[in-house]
């Protein structure tokens, strides 16, 4: 990475591809970010940068590349895949992590603190969040393994793309109701349904809903 580019990147702020660290912390929320990002669509972490955008540097580089490098093999399932390099600001050295779009998703953390359908995360906006259930199915589904999809259109899926014709919108629990039937049906037929490209998944902050392709 040039200079110029790394200045870019701190003027511009954290967004859906970039975070900003003052020092490291603990290894689970390192893994945290790591995770999001390799679920997602990739993106960079800066040690040594403040949330406001203050050059800050790190204290020790080896010291911190260790705890990184603890962080992606012994808190993420499986392991994430980065890189790094060190560029000075300002006589100050900043530790720049490149987290990888992965090929394996998704991507879990490991930790005893939280429940395990609470581990797996994906970057929204300028923040790591826990994804739903559906969107952890989708993630399974984005790899290269991948076995193509069949599917069949009965009566619920029938329903829910009559109702999308008239409506804007729908939720997993807007569609359970319409269709009368389990939360695990509803929320495995929607998923087969974007997996076949019928209707795209959508969230804006923690609010997700469907709509037609």
């Amino acid at each position: 990475m040039y200079l110029v580019e790394l200045y870019k990147i701190i003027e511009d702020g954290e967004n859906s591809n970039v975070e900003f660290k003052r020092k490291f912390s603990e290894p689970e929320k390192i893994a945290k970010e790591m995770i999001a990002f390799a679920n997602s669509k990739g993106g960079i972490i800066l040690f040594g940068v403040d949330d406001n955008r203050d050059i800050i540097g790190v204290e020790s580089e080896k010291g911190e590349l260790e705890l990184i490098d603890t962080a992606a093999k012994f808190y993420c399932e499986p392991e994430v895949g980065y890189h790094y390099e060190i560029m000075e600001i300002k006589n100050k050295d900043i530790v720049i992590v490149t987290v990888p779009e992965s090929k394996f998703k998704p991507h879990k953390l490991i930790s005893e603190k939280i429940s395990e359908d609470l581990r797996v995360y994906i970057r929204s906006k300028d923040k790591s969040v826990i994804a739903s259930k559906e969107t952890v199915n989708l993630l399974k589904h984005t790899n290269p393994e991948s076995k193509p999809l069949m599917i069949s259109y009965g009566k619920p899926e029938k329903q829910i793309l009559e109702y999308l014709k008239e409506n804007e919108r729908i939720t997993v629990n807007e569609f359970k109701k319409l269709a009368n039937i389990s939360r695990r049906r509803a929320s495995r037929t929607i998923v087969n349904l974007v997996r076949a490209g019928v209707i795209i998944h959508n969230r804006q902050d923690d609010f997700e809903f469907y709509t037609l392709a």
